[in-house]
């Protein structure tokens, strides 16, 4: 008993730490390229208080529009209260959306139907696996600290979705493997900031017109559905050259540092930032893999001791790329070929 209290605890802690809730300008920024993908789908977005979504409020409000068929909006029970009580009188609740009925185009309140769960209310509960499969769509901001088994979870279910994440996650194994695979992909934008409540803590908050906001540099959309940018190769220029692209010493790619460089006519292997996946097409390109990033995944280049590196500051955990003297990669590099060489 005392260990699945311990158990509950943490899991409200988790989604307590995780309660960042996304602005209505960013969903419509990002969701105005998806627009074909949404007739005639149900949509369940499972990590959103249903009181205070914007993701809500953007679907049932485009809903007529979209054409959707359902829309269905789920939360973690606690959600935005003192998440260390029982609260035994609290319930779960979910929201369902089947369009407007009286003309007015508007979701009035008569028109949604509030419909209480038993359990908590928790993406991996058995009432929201059951909405899940009941889904087409999957569109939300899940917690942060859950991203790998959210991700997981939709991979099992074979969801189509759209989520928020970190971009961090990129070098997770789980995460990476499905980039590699062609399973997910980048949406088009990022998200610099979120709303967040008074209890909340984040590293990095601002205030504006009495509300908080926690600031990130590094947040961006993943998603499986296909988007016109995956289509679109990316404009090389430079040609190959000895001089300007140097070979690891410890891995058979050359260094390419910036995007702009990367040369047209090169068919060996590169490795290139990562955020060569915001332009990635998989028709123009191969991923070989991902220098190795805290031991989580990709390609395993030797991480070298202090003894090997007159400036041991310049070293991390992760893989490091070595160009003679020099220490390469102290970010992450993603290592591709070209399927479109031209000579």
């Amino acid at each position: 008993m005392a260990k699945s209290l311990n158990n509950n605890l943490k899991k409200a802690k988790a989604v307590k730490n995780d309660e960042f809730y996304t602005e209505l300008s960013d969903i419509e920024k990002e969701l105005r390229h998806y627009k074909e993908h949404f007739k005639g789908k149900t949509v369940f977005c499972n990590c959103d208080d249903p009181r205070l979504s914007n993701f809500f409020h953007y679907f049932s409000y485009n809903f007529e529009a979209l054409g959707l068929k359902k829309l269905i909006t789920t939360c973690y029970k606690n959600q935005n209260r003192d998440l260390f009580t029982q609260l035994k009188s609290e319930s779960a609740i979910y929201l369902e959306y089947n369009g407007d009925k009286n003309g007015d185009r508007i979701p009035n309140p008569e028109e949604i139907g509030i419909i209480e769960l038993n359990g908590d209310g928790d993406f991996r509960s058995e009432e929201s696996v059951e909405l899940l499969k009941q889904a087409d769509i999957i569109v939300t901001n899940p917690p942060f600290s859950l991203f790998r088994e959210y991700v997981a979870q939709l991979m099992e279910y074979d969801k189509k979705f759209l989520i928020i994440g970190s971009q961090n996650s990129i070098s997770y194994k789980e995460i990476f493997n499905l980039i590699k695979a062609n399973k997910i992909w980048l949406g088009y934008n990022s998200v610099k900031r979120f709303t967040m409540p008074e209890n909340q803590e984040h590293n990095s908050v601002i205030v504006e017109n009495g509300t908080r906001y926690a600031v990130f540099g590094n947040i961006c959309w993943y998603t499986n559905l296909d988007i016109s940018k995956r289509h679109d190769d990316l404009i090389l220029y430079k040609n190959f050259n000895e001089t300007d692209y140097i070979k690891y010493d410890n891995y058979d790619a050359i260094e390419v540092s910036r995007i702009t460089d990367i040369p047209m006519d090169y068919a060996g292997a590169m490795g290139v930032p990562i955020t060569l996946l915001d332009k990635y097409n998989p028709d123009q390109f191969e991923i070989l893999g991902i220098t190795d990033r805290d031991n989580n995944s990709g390609i395993k280049t030797k991480t070298y001791t202090n003894d090997d590196v007159s400036n041991p500051g310049d070293l991390n955990r992760r893989g490091v790329l070595k160009i003679g003297s020099e220490y390469k990669s102290t970010y992450a590099r993603l290592l591709i070929k070209n399927k479109k060489v031209q000579k």
